[in-house]
């Protein structure tokens, strides 16, 4: 069964440890813990000084507070898209996580991941 026909409880439980491991990572500046679940595409555009040049001007992406909630799932193409509320141990308020997941050679990778 490909990725976009499992149910939203299935992807899901794909997703959270993925979602996880990005915020842990990115919380400890880890380039190689970060994408180690990345696409091809994404490890082109991901490269380790443009990253630590978000970690250092960027209080957000290195304050994530673990175990966020998933708010749902969005379907297009090949692709999904889990959204999750976040929030940060440095920043009030909510965020919106996108984890954005599709297939490539067989595994799930992540195409897309934001926070805002």
């Amino acid at each position: 069964m490909s990725l976009i026909e499992k149910s939203d409880e299935d992807i899901i439980k794909i997703a959270d440890p993925i979602w996880n491991n990005l915020v842990k990572s990115s919380n400890i500046k880890d380039y190689g813990g970060f994408t180690k679940d990345f696409s091809s595409q994404m490890l082109y555009g991901a490269n380790e000084v443009e990253l630590g040049k978000q970690w250092a001007n960027n209080d957000l992406i290195s304050s994530l507070k673990e175990n966020c909630k998933p708010m749902g799932c969005l379907r297009r193409g090949a692709y999904v898209t889990v959204i999750y509320k976040q929030n940060s141990s440095k920043i009030p308020g909510d965020f919106i996580g996108r984890l954005v997941l599709g297939e490539e050679g067989g595994d799930i990778k992540v195409f897309g991941a934001t926070i805002f």
